[in-house]
């Protein structure tokens, strides 16, 4: 190889990921959700779906993929192709929670599939039914005390969020709650305004019109701080559980593999998304979420840490699925 051939590889090497980051994307992309449609994840998912339709100028088409516990959407995008055409958008139960409850896995989260950006923090507040006679979070744990296995609650399946918090609620709170896991909160809500559930624990957005309708009451937000959306409404950990509080956010991530101009293109245009006051507005904070920005190296740091804090959390919780 002659020098002018050197020089020209080298050139190409160097200029490669500039030129793949420029030309991509060039076909439409998959969002995958592994929840049902009509829930928090998916509203979220679909709002940024459509906003990075808009920068990229091609579709971003959410699919729903919901099943064991988001195992079986999250498996997709780990088995994809790794070329940032297909996406995965879900919560910490996907991510962080899964790999302490299930003995085998299909995929490994922090292996098979590459982070991209910490989206939204969401604002966890425990519901209830108004069929059940509390109308505040320290009469509740009362009742529940003075009711051993009466109550019910909600969770996406075993493994989901709701399902681990919940359950380091009974723990803390010393009560015996009934676990019933559905897939997605629709029909979970549906069930706790018709009386057949007693409680869940999901993001405020979900209960705000309800409760401003008189079909179910939220007592207390699972927050370490109150809410800057809700300060009238107590924490638990202040009002009932001393000690009490959930972390729960929402992460895009895709295929690990995937070429790093890639992953850069897709996590400078997400951020640029949730930098855009109006998006922000409309669609992050109108559902009672905050946005997170942090760099792609700052997320995976993240999701290493989390990782360690929810294996504690789902040890104590004694929850495990063969």
């Amino acid at each position: 190889m002659n020098l002018l051939q050197k020089l020209f590889c080298l050139s190409w090497i160097v200029g490669a990921p500039w030129v793949l980051g420029q030309t991509w994307p060039n076909k439409p992309l998959r969002m995958i959700v592994p929840y049902t449609a009509g829930g928090g994840t998916d509203s979220v998912a679909r709002s940024l779906a459509q906003q990075l339709s808009k920068t990229w100028a091609v579709p971003v088409v959410v699919e729903n993929h919901p099943g064991a516990a988001t195992i079986i959407g999250a498996d997709l995008v780990a088995k994809a192709a790794a070329d940032g055409y297909t996406l995965l958008f879900s919560d910490t139960a996907t991510f962080v929670i899964n790999q302490h409850l299930y003995a085998k896995m299909p995929y490994r989260p922090l292996i098979d599939l590459a982070p991209i950006a910490e989206v939204v923090q969401l604002a966890p507040v425990l519901a209830i039914s108004n069929s059940v006679p509390a109308n505040n979070i320290k009469e509740f744990v009362a009742y529940a005390r003075a009711n051993p296995g009466k109550l019910s609650y909600a969770s996406f399946g075993s493994g989901s969020y709701p399902h681990v918090i919940s359950e380091q609620f009974k723990r803390m709170a010393n009560v015996d709650i009934l676990h019933i896991p559905y897939k997605g909160s629709a029909a979970a809500v549906t069930d706790m305004m018709g009386g057949q559930l007693s409680m869940l624990m999901v993001t405020l957005s979900v209960f705000e019109q309800l409760e401003k309708a008189g079909k179910l009451k939220i007592l207390a937000t699972a927050t370490e701080k109150r809410l800057s959306l809700r300060p009238d409404l107590a924490t638990i950990s202040e009002a009932a559980v001393p000690g009490y509080s959930a972390n729960v956010w929402f992460g895009l991530a895709t295929t690990a593999g995937t070429p790093e101009a890639i992953l850069d293109k897709i996590h400078g245009d997400t951020v640029k998304a949730l930098s855009d006051p109006s998006f922000v507005e409309k669609a992050i904070k109108s559902q009672s979420l905050e946005p997170i920005i942090t760099t792609r190296a700052e997320f995976a740091t993240f999701l290493k840490s989390e990782e360690l804090r929810w294996g504690q959390l789902v040890r104590e919780s004694g929850a495990k699925i063969e």
